[in-house]
C-alpha cells in the first residue's frame, strides 16, 4: 500500500474527517466562528492531503492518517455563511424587544391603574435610542455581509 504524500489527492471522506476535527476544535474553543468558517471554506476547496494538513497544522494532536471514519450516509453540512450573522442580529434585537415589551406593559399598567389616564410615553426614550443604534449596527452588518466573497 502506498503512503499518502502531500501531493496525493484527497477524497470526500478525507475532507469529512478533517471537518469533524475542525468542529471538535471549534467546540473546544480553539477556533473562533470566523476561523472555523474560513477553514471549512478552504477545506471543501482542498484537493490534496497537503492542503488538508495545512488546515489543521496549528491544532494540537491532529494526525490525518489516524482520524476516525465518518459514519457513512451522514455527510456534515456545509456552514451557512449568513447563519452567524443571523444569530448575532437575533442576539442584539431580542433584549431590545424584551426590554421594550416590559416597559410598555409597565406604562400601560400605570395608565390603566389611573383610570386610563396614560402618562407621557416614556418607554419611547428607552426603545428609541437603543433601537436606532441597533438599526445602524444591523445595516452595517448587512452591508459587510454582502461584501464577503
Amino acid at each position: 500500500m502506498m503512503t499518502a504524500g502531500p501531493q496525493m489527492r484527497a477524497s470526500d471522506d478525507d475532507r469529512d474527517k478533517v471537518a469533524s476535527v475542525l468542529r471538535e476544535h471549534y467546540a473546544q474553543g480553539r477556533l473562533t466562528v470566523e476561523e472555523f468558517d474560513e477553514r471549512l471554506e478552504r477545506l471543501y476547496a482542498s484537493k490534496t492531503y497537503g492542503e488538508l494538513a495545512v488546515l489543521t497544522s496549528d491544532l494540537p494532536g491532529v494526525d490525518l492518517r489516524s482520524l476516525p471514519e465518518v459514519p457513512s450516509g451522514r455527510r456534515p453540512e456545509r456552514p451557512d455563511p449568513g447563519r452567524s450573522q443571523k444569530t448575532a442580529l437575533l442576539a442584539m434585537w431580542t433584549p431590545w424587544a424584551v426590554a421594550g415589551t416590559v416597559n410598555w406593559v409597565v406604562w400601560f399598567s400605570i395608565g390603566a391603574g389611573d383610570g386610563f389616564d396614560f402618562p407621557y410615553p416614556w418607554p419611547l426614550w428607552v426603545m428609541g435610542p437603543w433601537g436606532a443604534v441597533l438599526l445602524v449596527a444591523t445595516v452595517l452588518m448587512t452591508i459587510a455581509g454582502d461584501r464577503k466573497p
